[in-house]
């Protein structure tokens, strides 16, 4: 039998600052929901869910210490340095 375990990922305080910023200077209201780490037991399977940002139902999903943040998915990404111009078009 499969034991899957999961654990909650902190968002660094850095992170936190710097999207709250953002997000206070494009005007717009968020809620932010931190990452886990999915790992299958006695396996070397593992999947990191990424902390994900809501604003105006579009999900930005973001990683630590990474410098693009994906829209929706992992099939369009900006740079973490234009989330307020794209957030504000």
């Amino acid at each position: 039998m499969l034991t899957i375990e999961t654990k909650e990922l902190k968002i660094s305080d850095e992170l936190k600052r710097k999207v709250e910023m953002i997000c206070r200077f494009a005007n717009v209201k968020y809620t932010f929901e931190n990452g886990n780490i999915i790992s299958v037991k006695e396996t070397n399977i593992v999947y990191v869910k990424p902390h994900v940002l809501k604003i105006k139902n579009n999900d930005y999903l973001i990683f630590e210490e990474c410098d693009d943040i994906f829209i929706n998915g992992y099939n369009k990404k900006i740079k973490f340095k234009d989330l307020e111009n794209y957030i504000k078009n």
